[in-house]
């Protein structure tokens, strides 16, 4: 399997959950959430925009995520994604679930 592959696997998973947790601390724009996940992650995990703009829609409509209209740090119009209640709890939920099977995961992987 290659290197691409395992990326695109590993983010239809999980990535609700990146953008959860990217936007805990702040509002953002996408191309910032795409680019603050890839940072964090040392540029392994990278969030294509057909991918990261649906699942941003879709959240919304869940009402896991609010927007709002403003300036970007380039002075364009973009739309920033902020989380809701419901958005913070949706991301205790699902890290508790992540930390669980990555825990399992491990446990595995460990056996000989």
């Amino acid at each position: 399997m290659s290197e691409a592959r395992d990326k695109a696997d590993l983010l239809q998973g999980t990535l609700d959950l990146l953008i959860l947790q990217t936007l805990r601390r702040e509002a953002m724009h996408g191309y910032a959430i795409a680019e603050r996940i890839l940072d964090i992650s040392d540029e392994v995990l990278q969030v294509e925009e057909g991918a990261l703009y649906p699942a941003l829609h879709r959240m919304e409509l869940r009402g896991l995520l609010a927007s709002e209209w403003g300036v970007s740090e380039n002075n364009r119009r973009a739309k920033y994604y902020r989380l809701t209640s419901a958005g913070r709890k949706q991301l205790a939920r699902q890290t508790e679930y992540w930390k669980k099977i990555a825990g399992a995961i491990g446990k595995v992987l460990a056996t000989t």
